[in-house]
């Protein structure tokens, strides 16, 4: 028995434990774990879900340990993924810990026993590679120590992947230090060729080029399809009808927060087991959703795509989506978690009517543009200039028009380029000459209109659909048919539903009102801008929970109310304080709700320094979506419209009816809100007291802070609206107003009115813009 010989039997003992008794390595996964563990090289693995990739990196970790190498540090996106990987390296005798956001007290005994070297595996979130302490502590002994270095889901370090993030690229750091001869593995199995080539290059070092090892993307257990429904309501019966017959458990993917939780909610109403799964879903309730679809406990997650990569159930029965990605590369990683383990596995595509209005609104959040980014550059620039100290995000975003996640991730991708630097305590600027790369953000705009063309092509198909997919993913093994999808073997699901259920769904998305919660924090860091506000905003000063029909991302009254408020129907401006329609701009799930709201996904940092000028020099010449929002014709309230405000009222629980109706000013919409205020006060028979006037208004497109700042002394009461206050002897007051923005002007305007006499205050709007 050669070297070779002994090495892969070695090898597979590893394996074996791993995957079970009768598991042998593939040529090709033996071919990147020699590559790894004998030739020491730097290895990019493109394969499809299910293929092993894992399985590469434990056992190359095994025997690189064995050998004396230091421990391994997996790039992990995702805390779920993290868990299956620890439980997967236990089955295989190896020690793996997780440096993450979820277990920060056992961090200084991680960190000890890394020191120590008991440890083989070490998992890490992207976002704490630049964390200050990490990055200056505990990186360098990594850099120096490390055995192998693996990168999970890679084709998140390259802005022409589909989901890009700018923590990623801090890799390129952790590359540069690697003592030499470290081996290097990334993995993905969602890229096509300019993809590949971008990360295969980020990858090479001193000269020798990163073997790149394809290998074909068919999947034999899928079989696709699309159902083309006429309506909402349709889709939704249509998935309450026919959810138990679909083989064993699965997810059903919806583009927007607002829709996972009405769909999950209506399903429970009509007795199916499933639960709501997305970003703003707290850490604790996500973990035990994923228990429960694990166990077989829920026929289904409803999900956004929060739950995407790194999820491990090989019996997934089935993906179903509820409108459709906007691009086959995300769509084909996301069905790809069906059927690792199974013989059969149902993907089914039911596109809707808003679908394209949401890709538009994404494609609206993307990097910001330039005097904006100049503006944030200025900012550190003039902070550095008067002191040494650093100033927090939420400092910087009281002088920064830009929402918190937006900023956030143009900070991230700054730091990455050298231009900025995150240090304990905030941000600092680094003085190092930046240049706007507009014509790569073109570039990158260009390629997602691009794939948002191909998922048209691939819903109206009439060729194989995997193969389709394989070659939009750049499958060098794609062409041939795949025999099992819908324009292969013909339609295995009809699109028929029944009249009770279509009459069912109906009557719930005719159902309207949605509850939202008053604001009861001031944003951090108004006191650097001269205002008094922080903390709690006082009980006697805060609104009372409010009301609207519906959110403009909604199904059912939400496509009602985009006609009626926004031109085209489009949801291009639903925004809000950046909280778009689904995960707003994309956090990073590995890092907990909330905690870490960076990740557009959307940037193209590759931003070369070119000139030693900061400031601009060039005139940006991108639109600007705040400068074209589309305006609906001013007009009275629909008679259909407010039939459904009557019956938000009648079923909304106040505690004490409101005696008064008080209108917003509206510059965009003056006719149909003074109409809604003056008729509810009419049905109502209660008094209309007037209009709180504006002095002046919060910018379009803004953080929480900057609209407080714009709004606060903003709102005028005038002293007939006053004395009708005080007619009504401080009774509760309805705030009227067409869409609910962030929520601070109710907030703002309605602390006016409290301040006034109103003992409470309840905002109530047609439609919010979430």
């Amino acid at each position: 028995m050669n070297n070779d010989d002994e090495l892969r039997a070695e090898a597979e003992t590893v394996l074996r434990a791993l995957a079970g008794e009768n598991a042998t390595l593939r040529a090709d996964q033996w071919q990147a774990v020699r590559a790894l563990a004998v030739d020491r090289r730097r290895v990019l693995v493109v394969q499809r879900t299910g293929w092993g990739k894992s399985a590469v990196y434990f056992v190359a970790t095994a025997l690189l340990r064995a050998r004396g190498a230091g421990a391994t540090v997996i790039v992990s996106p995702l805390l779920a993924l993290m868990r299956n990987q620890v439980a997967a390296a236990e089955r295989a005798g190896i020690r793996a810990r997780t440096i993450n956001s979820a277990n920060v007290e056992t961090w200084s005994a991680v960190r000890a026993e890394v020191a120590a070297g008991t440890v083989d595996v070490l998992l890490v979130s992207p976002e704490r590679l630049n964390n200050p302490d990490f990055r200056d502590t505990v990186l360098p002994q990594l850099a120096a120590t490390t055995g192998l270095l693996v990168v999970d889901e890679a084709h998140c370090i390259s802005d022409w992947g589909h989901d890009f993030r700018p923590d990623y690229r801090r890799i390129r750091t952790l590359l540069a230090d690697l003592a030499p001869g470290v081996p290097v593995l990334a993995t993905t199995a969602t890229a096509n060729a300019r993809v590949v080539g971008d990360v295969a290059e980020q990858l090479a070092h001193d000269g020798e080029q990163t073997v790149v090892l394809r290998g074909s993307l068919e999947r034999t257990s899928l079989r696709l399809a699309v159902l083309r429904l006429p309506s909402d309501a349709h889709r939704l019966a249509w998935l309450e009808q026919h959810l138990e017959a679909l083989p064993g458990s699965g997810i059903i993917y919806a583009l927007t927060v607002a829709q996972t939780d009405e769909v999950a909610s209506y399903l429970r109403e009509r007795g199916h087991v499933v639960a709501a799964y997305s970003g703003r879903t707290e850490t604790a309730d996500r973990l035990a959703a994923e228990d429960d679809l694990l166990a077989n406990r829920v026929k289904a997650l409803v999900a956004t795509s929060a739950l995407g990569m790194g999820f491990d159930k090989p019996d997934l029965g089935f993906v179903v989506h509820l409108g459709a990605p906007q691009s086959p590369i995300a769509y084909y990683q996301q069905v790809g978690r069906a059927g690792r383990a199974l013989t059969e596995a149902h993907v089914l595509l039911l596109p809707g009517e808003q679908d394209e209005a949401i890709w538009r609104y994404y494609a609206s959040v993307g990097f910001p543009a330039q005097e904006q980014v100049r503006a944030t550059l200025s900012v550190l620039d003039d902070q550095s200039a008067r002191t040494t100290a650093p100033i927090s995000t939420p400092a910087l975003e009281v002088q920064v028009d830009l929402s918190r996640s937006r900023l956030d991730t143009m900070l991230k991708v700054l730091d990455v380029d050298g231009a900025v630097r995150r240090v304990r305590g905030g941000w600092v600027s680094t003085g190092m000459p930046w240049a706007y790369d507009a014509d790569r953000y073109a570039r990158v705009a260009q390629a997602r209109t691009q794939e948002q063309q191909a998922m048209r092509d691939y819903i109206s198909t009439t060729g194989c659909r995997m193969a389709f997919l394989r070659r939009e993913l750049d499958d060098p093994a794609a062409g041939e048919t795949c025999g099992r999808c819908d324009r292969c073997a013909g339609p295995f699901w009809s699109t028929e539903v029944s009249l009770p259920a279509l009459a069912q769904s109906t009557a719930r998305m005719a159902r309207p009102g949605v509850a939202v919660e008053p604001r009861r924090m001031w944003p951090t860091g108004l006191d650097s801008a001269g205002l008094p506000l922080h903390g709690k905003i006082p009980a006697g000063e805060q609104c009372a929970e409010g009301r609207v029909v519906a959110r403009l991302s909604d199904v059912g009254w939400g496509t009602v109310l985009r006609r009626l408020l926004v031109a085209g129907d489009g949801l291009d401006s639903l925004d809000g304080d950046g909280d778009g329609p689904a995960e707003g701009p994309r956090r990073d799930p590995a890092e907990g709700p909330r905690r870490d709201p960076g990740d557009d996904r959307r940037a193209g940092p590759d931003h070369r320094a070119t000139t030693a000028d900061r400031r601009p020099t060039t005139t940006d010449h991108r639109p600007k979506a705040a400068d074209h929002r589309p305006r609906a014709t001013d007009q009275e309230v629909p008679e259909n419209v407010f039939a459904a405000v009557v019956e938000v009222l009648r079923g909304w629980p106040w505690d004490h009816r409101p005696a008064g109706v008080v209108a917003m000013a509206s510059d965009e919409r003056p006719v149909l809100v003074s109409s809604l205020a003056q008729r509810i006060a009419d049905t109502g028979r209660m008094s209309f007291l007037g209009t709180v006037g504006r002095i002046r208004g919060a910018p379009q497109r803004s953080n929480s802070a900057q609209r407080v700042r714009a709004l606060f002394g903003g709102f005028s009461l005038d002293a007939d609206l006053c004395e009708r206050l005080a007619a009504v002897g401080g009774a509760p007051i309805l705030l009227v107003d067409d869409v609910v923005e962030s929520g601070w002007t109710a907030a703002l305007a309605g602390r006016e009115l409290r301040l006034a006499g109103a003992s409470a205050v309840l905002p109530f709007a047609l439609a919010q813009r979430a």
